[in-house]
């Protein structure tokens, strides 16, 4: 175990330095491409800004309404019947939309029911094999000027309900 946090230690700057070593070697000006690389980021972190304000808005209004409380309420009712518990409906939902509100809302839960009790073990898991769907679509569709989404929606949904699925069932054999 000792080894495998000795290699963490080391493992990104080893990274980055091979990068540069590797740049060098083939000839180029690592630098100045690294530059356009920062500034062609930050162009598009720039185009993207409005609509990551509209979705951290969005995601305001609703849990501070009590809309997320509702719904959890309703479709709880649902979600218990297959062992998805109810209180964790509107992390699900918040997490299809953004992330850092996904991870107040885990805070919360943390805060309520433990990190160690079966709600926690749920929602650990299932932040992290779920992806905030609309935000991903929304940024990298305008970013990349795609109109025609085709499936990603629906797969995108058949996922999370995987990860939704296994976050339940790994979290049953843990507890």
């Amino acid at each position: 175990m000792q080894f495998f946090l000795y290699i963490s230690d080391f493992i990104v700057p080893f990274i980055i330095l091979a990068i540069v070593a590797y740049g060098i070697l083939m000839g180029t000006n690592v630098y100045d491409n690294f530059i356009k690389g920062a500034r062609s980021g930050f162009l598009t972190v720039i185009k993207i800004m409005p609509t990551l304000i509209g979705l951290m808005v969005a995601v305001g209004i609703l849990r501070a309404s009590g809309f997320l409380d509702f719904i959890s309420r309703v479709i709880g009712h649902f979600t218990a019947y297959i062992g998805f518990p109810g209180s964790l409906v509107p992390l699900t939902l918040v997490k299809m939309f953004s992330s850092s509100a996904a991870t107040g809302l885990l805070l919360d839960i943390f805060k309520e029911y433990g990190t160690d009790s079966r709600i926690g073990l749920i929602a650990s898991i299932s932040m992290s094999c779920t992806e905030t769907i609309f935000y991903t679509m929304s940024v990298y569709f305008m970013t990349a000027k795609v109109t025609k989404t085709r499936y990603t929606l629906p797969g995108a949904l058949l996922a999370t309900f995987a990860g939704l699925v296994a976050s339940v069932i790994l979290a049953g054999m843990m507890a």
